[in-house]
């Protein structure tokens, strides 16, 4: 029984791994909460510094994806497609650009000094900067 208790234990805490927010390492901007999720729902087009912010997000069904919207975005999956679906039928936004894995995010955000992601924390490498875990 102990055994069992442990496994599920594990199980659980893989599921709930920390999301690590990342931007280009020459953005200097500063991030909260609430600055990241205006940049994601595209109620803000812009970084505190003026710079064009270009969010990119990683696939549907990742962890990740789904701790983001949670804990970012308060949103479900089922809200976020409701929201965009409005916004790309009246032209006014387009969902973030959905990227396959970690590794495609990372590499995203390091070639692009606009860009803002989100990946599992333990992803991340010198190529970028994380300005924020949740």
């Amino acid at each position: 029984m102990k055994k069992w208790i442990l496994a599920a234990g594990l199980c659980c805490n893989v599921a709930f791994a920390d999301v690590a927010v990342i931007v280009h390492p020459s953005n200097g901007d500063t991030l909260d909460k609430d600055s990241i999720s205006r940049i994601f729902l595209n109620k803000a087009k812009a970084f505190p510094s003026g710079t064009n912010a270009e969010p990119v997000a990683l696939a549907e069904g990742q962890a990740a994806t789904d701790e983001f919207n949670g804990k970012v975005l308060n949103k479900t999956a089922a809200q976020l497609t409701a929201f965009w679906s409005k916004l790309v039928f009246t032209g006014k936004g387009q969902p973030p650009k959905a990227l396959a894995s970690d590794a495609e995010v990372v590499s995203a955000v390091a070639a692009n000094p606009g860009a803002i992601g989100y990946v599992d924390a333990g992803s991340v490498n010198d190529s970028v900067r994380v300005v924020a875990t949740f």
